[in-house]
């Protein structure tokens, strides 16, 4: 039985200058892909219809006490850092775009590379004949998750619905 030493290499060019076996090149070009592929993010939007104005919905998507009453157990702000807390640890965010009773986009503070092109938006809409307010939620996920972010975003807005008194 062969014994195969595993090292990850950041990109194609290490392992060329290691000079290793075609063989072995071959086994770490399908390695590297399937992880670059298993952390594929994607981008989806959910809309969601409301009973309520958009002023009202927007101040539960845009302060910490209107964001601590359906999104996580506590937020706090200090000017466009968010700190979302849960039981289970808290999360940094910033707000990055905000339009007053129309939209908000914020962009998790992490060490990933890509995180300037990952955020999470509410997006408020008035159909102009019918006055309906919907809001629409757009995030990523990694592709093999989208079923279970889904989810977690229509259970949310759930919760945001019975906070509006809009179920």
């Amino acid at each position: 039985m062969r014994k195969y030493k595993i090292i990850f290499f950041e990109s194609l060019e290490k392992i060329k200058k290691n000079k290793y076996k075609w063989h072995q090149i071959n086994f770490f070009n399908i390695l590297h892909n399937n992880i670059i592929n298993m952390s594929k993010e994607i981008s989806y939007t959910l809309e969601f219809s409301f009973q309520a104005s958009p002023q009202l919905l927007f101040q539960y998507l845009s302060t910490p006490s209107g964001l601590s009453e359906w999104f996580a157990d506590n937020v706090n702000s200090r000017g466009e850092n968010f700190t979302f807390i849960w039981d289970d640890g808290e999360e940094y965010a910033k707000m990055i775009s905000k339009k007053q009773n129309k939209l908000v986009r914020f962009q998790w503070i992490n060490d990933d590379e890509d995180q300037e092109e990952k955020f999470f938006e509410f997006n408020i809409e008035v159909h102009d004949i019918t006055k309906d307010v919907s809001l629409l939620v757009t995030d990523f996920c990694p592709e093999d998750e989208l079923e279970e972010s889904k989810m977690l975003w229509e259970n949310l807005v759930s919760d945001l619905k019975q906070v509006l008194g809009s179920t």
